[in-house]
């Protein structure tokens, strides 16, 4: 969904109304104090979802924008910002760190703690959230991170910036299928130019290896039910070999095949289980948990519960 923002289109008595309602909607909840008279407060911008992000484009009058810790405890998932100037310069502010931004550079802060964004100039910004889950970063990479100018002089962090701002300048123009494929890699290379300016080498190699980690586990449980989910289609999903996949899963302490299959039978008794369960013969719901069989599932599903599928449902409607 795409929300445009055109305060000429709000009469001026109610134009700092409705910048706080549109932001608090489709972005973050955040105070905003305008700088302006608000007969003058004039703003213009679009909102929507792309490669994975909320992304916002906005030019306002100067203000300042808040998060308190009373709306640090909102119900928002956790989530990451990157700041992106356009022109002009604005400040961040985070915990005992504030980075002043020019045009081209970057800043990162996590909407789970108070922060303060100064724009004493007026905003021109894009401004880009992502879900702390998504960007696969540890809590210790992210802090160490956050309220840093990203900018000039470091060629990842420009590199992430030109990317960036080209798929904000894109927004409206991208299939559903454009945006969906340019989202593992835009991450990677906000990841690359975030874990790239910590000092520790093994922080920085570390932080990587968690985000990746943390991205294969999600990539399996998304396609848990796809019948061709295979280790080479996994390791070449993330642009790993084999080789490499298996070590990831064995430093995290997990033996892939019987991970997944356990992942898969935890999905079955969730069916089996559910209220409408007797309309799914056991095919369906072996189909619908990633078995190629019905006779294959059954069978693992007894040597892990002591019970066929078929017995285990009706138990649980006996009991229920």
């Amino acid at each position: 969904m795409t929300f445009i923002l055109d305060t000429e289109e709000v009469a001026p008595p109610d134009r700092a109304e409705a910048i706080r309602e549109v932001i608090w909607e489709s972005v973050v909840r955040v105070e905003i104090d305008h700088h302006p008279d608000p007969d003058l407060i004039k703003a213009r911008g679009r909102i929507s979802d792309v490669a994975g992000m909320n992304v916002c484009t906005i030019r306002s009058n100067a203000t300042t924008i808040r998060r308190t810790p009373a709306l640090v405890n909102d119900d928002l998932e956790p989530s990451v910002f990157v700041s992106l100037q356009r022109s002009g310069t604005s400040g961040v502010v985070q915990g005992d760190r504030q980075a002043v931004l020019r045009p081209g550079d970057l800043a990162v802060y996590d909407t789970e703690r108070p922060y303060t964004l100064v724009n004493d100039q007026g905003i021109d910004l894009h401004y880009f959230r992502i879900t702390q889950r998504d960007l696969g970063l540890s809590r210790d990479a992210l802090a160490a991170v956050t309220a840093i100018r990203l900018g000039a002089g470091d060629p990842v962090a420009e590199m992430a910036a030109g990317h960036l701002r080209r798929l904000a300048e894109a927004q409206g123009r991208l299939t559903t299928r454009q945006a969906q494929l340019l989202a593992p890699p835009s991450l990677d290379l906000l990841r690359a130019a975030l874990t790239s300016v910590l000092r520790d080498d093994k922080a920085s190699a570390g932080a990587l290896r968690d985000a990746l980690e943390s991205r294969i586990f999600d990539y399996i449980r998304a396609h848990l039910t796809d019948h061709a989910l295979t280790p080479a289609r996994i390791a070449s999903a993330h642009g790993i070999s084999l080789r490499r996949l298996y070590t990831i899963m064995a430093e995290a302490g997990v033996s892939l095949a019987p991970w997944i299959r356990d992942q898969r039978l935890a999905h079955a008794r969730r069916l089996l289980a559910a209220p409408d369960a007797g309309r799914l013969t056991i095919e369906a719901v072996a189909r619908r948990s990633g078995f190629v069989s019905a006779a294959h599932f059954s069978r693992v599903f007894k040597t892990a519960y002591g019970h066929s599928p078929r017995d285990w449902r009706n138990h649980k409607r006996s009991g229920r």
